[in-house]
Parts: structure tokens; C-alpha cells; sequence
């Protein structure tokens, strides 16, 4: 295998497992399967979508010519970039960058709101070097240190679960306040994602309202969820979580929505999980996504939602609907946070 050292520019959070330094050396040799971490070079300029999140949760802006270490995976956003893994990657192809947490593969599917993806040549497969005095490195990813995935839940740690019915529905910012109005009234709350794509910038903010830890499935090492693997990883990620910090209660956002790709459906069918839930809060953006989330939730997962949040409840006309038409409570998590807490502190005492 033929190596070459190299100075990054630039380190996306989704590597951050993979633990890199500024100066690493690549080898020609790639595996091209997800997790797999890749130096790139980005060949172009973007005015928009144009950041990267570093391993530390903070954004940095991007240039043409910025050498890159990025994971490989997959991405199926409904309002994003959508994009794969190819069946074979040599140094010197062309990949795409999927996401702010530096998703690696080939897009499939541009968003007109964010322009093309920014290109990047590959450079090689970032090595590792795991053995004191290791000389010869073996291909960097993002499972090996990562905490191990799970067939059972051995806790019994109450959970709330924040679902959606798409993403940019308001999950992120009702899991938020509900962490910080249950962190207020004294519990001790440990924050987790349980579904999505590589990003920190969710649960950051969830420890930043307060939560004692916050875990994702990037910590499980999992680029993006997938229905195969996001059970296990979720029953390692809860079981960590009660045994290292040992908390009250649990926040579980379930990141993209409830009828998209990335394994939320493989969570609410799951009896041993959804006998920890204590609470399901769902987001909608408007009263056909209430209804149909309600309508779903009841007919196929047997589970009906505590309480209706998201931008449907922005103002009295679809706050109105959810509590006449579908009898649940309704609260806004920018305007009202005091009732969103109150209905899943009461879900938690009951």
C-alpha cells in the first residue's frame, strides 16, 4: 500500500469516533463501505450550505482547495441531499459532501434550496495506527472505540421520545425545552438521537439546556441509521447512558420523520423500548401532519401521542385543531414550553 502524509485543513464531526489529528497519513487501499473515514479535497466554492461542523460541535466555513476528513455514509433527506456509497472508490474519484457533519459518498439527489453539493477529490483512506508502535496502519473508521450496540435493554430508565413527521419539524427545539424545564424542576436528564445523520448540533444543544450527557448514534459508531441497524445501537446507546450517568429520565430525539428512511418505525414497533416510553411528543408543521402522525401512530404502531408541538401549534388556529379535532393537548415549544414540561412531567408522575 502506498502512503502519503498529509496536513487536514479541516476535521468533520462525523469522524470524530476515529479520535484525528491535524497530520495523518492516507493509503491508497479504501474500503469503501460506511464509516469508513476518507481524506478529500473540495473542488468547489458555495454560497449556501457551505459550513462544516468540527469533532468540537463548532461550525467552520468551507473554501475550494480545503483538504477534508469526512465518513463515509449514506443520506436520504426529504429537504437535503441525498446520496450513497459507491461499490468502489479509488484515490483521485469524485465524492460529495452530504451533510454539515461531513458525510462522505455520491449524491444522488440535489436539493434546489442549498445548490449543488460541494465535489471532492479523493485523496486517500485515512489510517490508524491502533498499537503502540504500530508501522503499518490499517484504515480508519468510526465503529472501532465506539460504544457497542445491544440486543437488550438491561434499565429501566423512563424514556421520552421526540418524533416528527419530517425533519425541520420542531424536534430539536421541543426535545431542547423539555430537557431544560425537566432539568429545572431538579431530575437528572441524559439526552440521546436515536435516528438520523451524522450532526452533533442536536444534542449539544440538548446538554446545553442541562441534560448530564448527550449521545448519538455517530457515538455507537453509525453514520446514518438504517433499519438494520438502529435497534441495537439505540438499546447500547440507553444502556450506556443509565449505567455511566445514571439519570431520572431519558430524552430520545428520533431525528428525520416518522415515515422516513432512517429506522424510526423499527423503534416504535419495538415493545422492550416502548415499555420505557413514558411519553411520545410528536412535531407537525400543520393539521394534515398532526392528523396523519396521529392516524399512523395509532393505527400502526399502536401508540398514541401525548401531546402535539411543532410549527402546527404557532398560532391559536392549529392549536385550536389539535385539541378539538384530535383531543391531545397542544403546546408550542418557543411560546408555551411551560405546558409542553407540564404535560411530560405529569406523563413521568402518573
Amino acid at each position: 500500500m502506498k502512503t502519503t502524509r498529509i496536513r487536514l485543513d479541516r476535521i468533520a464531526s462525523s469522524t470524530r469516533n476515529a479520535r484525528l489529528e491535524r497530520e495523518v497519513i492516507v493509503g491508497d487501499r479504501i474500503e469503501a463501505r460506511e464509516g469508513y473515514v476518507l481524506a478529500v479535497r473540495l473542488l468547489n466554492d458555495k454560497s449556501a450550505y457551505n459550513t462544516l461542523e468540527d469533532p468540537t460541535g463548532r461550525m467552520i466555513r468551507l473554501h475550494r482547495g480545503d483538504v477534508l476528513a469526512g465518513t463515509l455514509g449514506t443520506r436520504r433527506a426529504l429537504r437535503g441531499y441525498a446520496g450513497a456509497v459507491p461499490e468502489a472508490i479509488a484515490v483521485g474519484d469524485r465524492l460529495h459532501v452530504l451533510n454539515l457533519g461531513g458525510v462522505l459518498g455520491r449524491c444522488t439527489a440535489e436539493n434546489p434550496d442549498l445548490g449543488p453539493p460541494f465535489e471532492a477529490e479523493v485523496l486517500g483512506a485515512v489510517l490508524s495506527f491502533p498499537g503502540t508502535g504500530d508501522r503499518v496502519g490499517i484504515p480508519a473508521r468510526i465503529g472501532a472505540g465506539a460504544i457497542p450496540t445491544a440486543e437488550e435493554l438491561r434499565v429501566d430508565v423512563p424514556l421520552v421520545l421526540v418524533a416528527g413527521t419530517c425533519m425541520n419539524s420542531g424536534k430539536t427545539v421541543a426535545a431542547t425545552e423539555i430537557v431544560r424545564g425537566l432539568f429545572r424542576t431538579g431530575r437528572r436528564v441524559a439526552a440521546v438521537k436515536l435516528t438520523g445523520v451524522s450532526l452533533r448540533r442536536d444534542t449539544l444543544a440538548m446538554t446545553d439546556a442541562g441534560a448530564v450527557a448527550g449521545l448519538s448514534f455517530n457515538d455507537a459508531g453509525i453514520v446514518s441509521t438504517h433499519d438494520d441497524d438502529v435497534l441495537p445501537a439505540a438499546r447500547g446507546l440507553l444502556n450506556h447512558l443509565a449505567e455511566e450517568v445514571a439519570p431520572d429520565v431519558v430524552v430520545a430525539e428520533l431525528g428525520d420523520g416518522l415515515l422516513g428512511e432512517y429506522g424510526v418505525g423499527r423503534l416504535l414497533e419495538d415493545s422492550e423500548l416502548m415499555a420505557r416510553a413514558r411519553a411520545l411528543v410528536v412535531c407537525a408543521p400543520d393539521q394534515v401532519g398532526a392528523w396523519g402522525a396521529v392516524q399512523l401512530l395509532t393505527g400502526r404502531f399502536a401508540c398514541k401521542p401525548s401531546v402535539i408541538t411543532g410549527p402546527v401549534t404557532d398560532n391559536q388556529v392549529g392549536t385550536a385543531f389539535v385539541r378539538q379535532h384530535l383531543d391531545l393537548p397542544a403546546h408550542n415549544a418557543r411560546r408555551d414550553a411551560q405546558g409542553l414540561v407540564a404535560v411530560i412531567r405529569q406523563a413521568l408522575d402518573g
